[in-house]
């Protein structure tokens, strides 16, 4: 892309050189990056996108998202998510915008245990809080952390899957445990 600016310049204008570095200095503040906990980059166009949902930057988005999700509770323990570490600050991305301008944000947990019974139950409590607490538009990707779970291909499947999430929370015994999880104390 850089290529084809200088040789359009060089081709229009005698003052190749001056002109190619300022379209160079120019072409690089545009598409100046920030970088994130992810190792990932978001262009600071992103930063505009986030800022007209509200947010100050991505590490704004990032700590909102995991905010709203400490609070979850265990489905079996009398503690948060965020007590036993299952959920936890730095498992939360905010990656690039999809084409349509909507919002990303990759939520990784990490179960108690390889053989948690109720991973798919604690990955569905997230979506929803989530869906639930964010006035707007927002892709969730959500993962159990790499290599914390002996089914985490399956479960990291069922969790993503449109379908398998609205079928569950139209089952009503489901969908009352999830609310059991999800609501903020009083």
């Amino acid at each position: 892309m850089l290529a084809f600016i200088k040789r359009k310049l060089s081709e229009s204008d005698s003052t190749t050189n001056s002109n190619a570095a300022i379209a160079e200095d120019q072409l690089a503040s545009k598409t100046s990056e920030m970088s994130l906990n992810s190792n990932e980059t978001i262009d600071v166009g992103e930063d505009a996108l986030l800022q007209e949902l509200g947010y100050k930057n991505a590490t704004d988005l990032q700590e909102t998202v995991y905010d709203c999700l400490r609070t979850i509770r265990d489905p079996e323990k009398p503690a948060t998510l965020e007590d036993l570490n299952v959920i936890y600050e730095d498992g939360i991305f905010v990656m690039p915008s999809t084409k349509s301008k909507v919002s990303v944000v990759r939520i990784e947990f990490n179960p108690t245990v390889p053989h948690c019974s109720l991973a798919t139950l604690i990955g569905l409590c997230i979506r929803i809080k989530v869906e639930r607490s964010l006035p707007h538009n927002i892709k969730l990707d959500i993962f159990i952390k790499k290599g914390t779970h002996n089914t985490e291909e399956e479960i990291n499947k069922q969790i993503n899957d449109k379908e398998r999430i609205a079928a569950a929370m139209e089952n009503p015994n489901l969908r009352k445990l999830v609310e059991n999880c999800i609501k903020d104390e009083e």
